[in-house]
């Protein structure tokens, strides 16, 4: 069970491990992009490639569906970025249950956007976590976890491409655990937990009384999606690549607010911060494509003063 382009290579290693897949549920096809055309899932372009029969219930207590579902007399279900709650009544259908591949280290970042907010956040590590599913969110045992280093340069994409493959290759050594007798859940520390809510598109704009450190993040973790932005006068920028030019404001004494535009070089345009400044390196603006700033600039005059918004 899984949707997106993340859940494919536990799918794949699935495969290749000779596991028989009686079924893949994902969500159901939908608009995308400017042309608002509609899009198969990933998971499900990649298991109709693989021959396997195909379930998108609009909603997981149809009962068409749970019928379907208990008529395949699955022994567990493996859920990766699913996107949906499973209900009581699907939860108890798989013999062994289900066993969820999540990307943070439960308990902390329970949620939708575990791998965007731990960047955002300037975490230094995450990594991924097996777990038995329970009615609550991401709340169940955990069955095993594995650590990596967060890249001081790493987008939440980068990360995400790299957990997809860890939590794949997880997923597996997890399934041989279980199937040997050598896994003893443990419970979660609720004590511990934090949450990741799914990200909508205005936590991507900037708040430049933040520190610079924090912006910097905040560019990183927001991309690709729902991506950061800010406005120079009333031209909307994505905001795409930053840098930290200093991380306090020693040597500017009171002068200057947060967002305001203190110095243009064809490298990038420095922006003062509540605490630091930042230097905006690419950026696209509204209806235009990627570029770097020296690009932007042969183009669109930046004046010094300017306070983005």
């Amino acid at each position: 069970m899984g949707t997106p382009r993340f859940a494919v290579p536990t799918l794949e290693v699935l495969v290749a491990s000779g596991e028989d897949i009686v079924a893949v549920v994902s969500q159901p096809d939908r608009p995308a992009g400017r042309g608002q055309e509609v899009v198969s899932p990933a998971v499900k372009e990649y298991a109709l490639r693989k021959g396997f029969i195909v379930l998108q219930p609009q909603k997981m207590k149809d009962p068409a569906f749970l019928t379907r579902f208990q008529g395949l007399k699955p022994d567990l279900a493996v859920v990766v970025a699913f996107g949906r709650i499973l209900p009581p009544e699907l939860l108890k259908v798989p013999r062994l249950g289900c066993v969820n591949v999540h990307a943070s280290l439960l308990p902390k970042y329970r949620g939708a956007a575990p791998i965007q907010w731990a960047v955002s956040n300037g975490e230094p590590e995450t990594g991924v976590t097996t777990m038995y599913i329970d009615e609550e969110l991401d709340t169940g045992p955990i069955l095993l976890q594995e650590k990596t280093a967060i890249q001081a340069t790493e987008t939440a994409g980068q990360l995400a491409d790299r957990l997809s493959v860890m939590g794949a290759q997880l997923l597996i050594r997890t399934l041989e655990m279980l199937k040997r007798g050598e896994l003893q859940p443990r419970p979660q520390d609720p004590a511990l937990a934090t949450y990741a809510p799914l990200l909508k598109k205005e936590h991507g704009r900037i708040r430049w009384e933040l520190e610079a450190r924090q912006i910097y993040n905040l560019v990183r973790g927001t991309d690709p999606w729902p991506g950061a932005y800010t406005f120079y006068k009333e031209q909307r920028w994505k905001v795409l690549k930053v840098r930290v030019i200093q991380e306090d404001r020693s040597g500017l004494g009171g002068l200057g607010r947060p967002g305001q535009i203190v110095k243009i070089e064809k490298q990038g345009a420095q922006v003062l911060t509540g605490r630091g400044i930042l230097a905006l390196e690419e950026l696209q603006p509204a209806g235009g494509r990627r570029m770097i700033f020296q690009e932007y600039l042969a183009g669109h005059p930046v004046e010094e003063g300017i306070i983005l918004q």
